[in-house]
């Protein structure tokens, strides 16, 4: 009788490690949007800060698209002002909303970034955007989004948004040929020239991260990443370096790089620099905190808020493979 109750258990333990298992599968696979093609709607809208001389970049963003031979929206409230933010956060949840609800919005791009998206994500429903996923493009502050939406088990575009357009000319571009390259389906790989700082190694996983200030802030809510098997990417704009050594180390102590599989440094652009001299640079800061960890650190690669934002598939599994001379990275399809 004793055989047969031990027998019964172990079935059952097996059954219940099966089932985990087949659980932590799904889990791990992320609906990848339908790509772009000739005819599809995108829609623009403005979830953080105001549109201030918005007539260029917009315009530009709108000319962008329909090169493209794609239809363009512009979210009913965007060019509203509520001092800092473009619109309420009511306008602006409004906004956001209708684009994610929308069947024929095939992709939503963020017209900027600045303060205002984390005011908004805890009014957001994702029920309709589960039955018809679409590409959210953006970066900075729509990391908060980008988060969300790698919880709701969908990939997403770190990528520029219609106000990165200002200054650049849309048709030379490569941030932007990239871009396109992306939303239509093309192979996506990139080799980055190396840094001596590099930690060589080679690692496979899903790539997450964004914005080191909105992953830092977003610690502790349900808009926090589980960064376990995954390829982090950070960066940040306007901080000191005591500021950034604060931020990391404080996901450190969350435990966000305990079973990290790699990590990428973009773009870290305009330093500002303390009366106290810190006392080392930004990457021997960062060596610093991650050298007990093994796991391949690429320091360099072109995105954030520095001339160049190349995209990057959030969500998406990547071959990471780091030496002193060279990083390269290949997408999966």
């Amino acid at each position: 009788m004793k055989l047969k109750f031990r027998l019964i258990f172990l079935i059952l333990f097996i059954n219940l490690i099966n089932i985990h298992s087949t659980e932590l599968i799904t889990n791990n696979t992320l609906i990848k949007p339908d790509y772009l093609k000739k005819g599809d709607t995108v829609a623009i809208v403005a979830p953080s800060g105001v549109l201030k001389n918005y007539d260029t970049y917009i315009n530009k963003a709108k000319k962008l698209l329909k090169d493209w031979e794609l239809n363009v929206v512009i979210g009913e409230n965007v060019f509203k002002d509520d001092g800092h933010f473009a619109g309420t956060d009511k306008q602006r949840t409004s906004d956001f909303q209708a684009a994610l609800d929308n069947k024929s919005i095939k992709a939503i791009w963020c017209a900027r970034g600045g303060y205002g998206t984390m005011r908004i994500i805890d009014n957001l429903n994702y029920e309709k955007f589960k039955e018809n996923p679409k590409w959210i493009i953006g970066y900075s502050d729509i990391t908060a989004i980008h988060n969300d939406i790698h919880n709701k088990n969908s990939e997403s575009i770190h990528g520029m948004m219609c106000k990165s357009l200002e200054e650049v000319n849309i048709n030379e571009d490569d941030s932007v040929k990239l871009l396109k390259k992306t939303l239509f389906g093309e192979k996506l790989s990139y080799n980055i020239e190396g840094n001596k700082y590099n930690i060589e190694g080679q690692a496979s996983g899903q790539l997450v991260g964004g914005n080191l200030t909105l992953l830092h802030c977003l610690l502790g809510s349900n808009s926090s990443i589980n960064t376990d098997g995954k390829i982090l990417f950070i960066e940040d704009l306007g901080e000191y370096l005591y500021h950034i050594d604060r931020m990391l180390y404080s996901m450190k102590r969350a435990g966000y790089f305990d079973n990290c599989k790699g990590l990428i440094v973009g773009d870290f652009t305009d330093l500002r620099t303390n009366t106290t001299p810190f006392g080392r640079n930004l990457k021997e800061l960062i060596i610093e905190i991650v050298k007990e960890y093994n796991f391949p650190v690429s320091f360099g690669f072109p995105a954030g808020h520095g001339d160049k934002n190349y995209p990057l598939i959030l969500g998406r599994e990547i071959k990471f493979d780091v030496s002193k001379e060279k990083t390269n990275i290949i997408f999966s399809d």
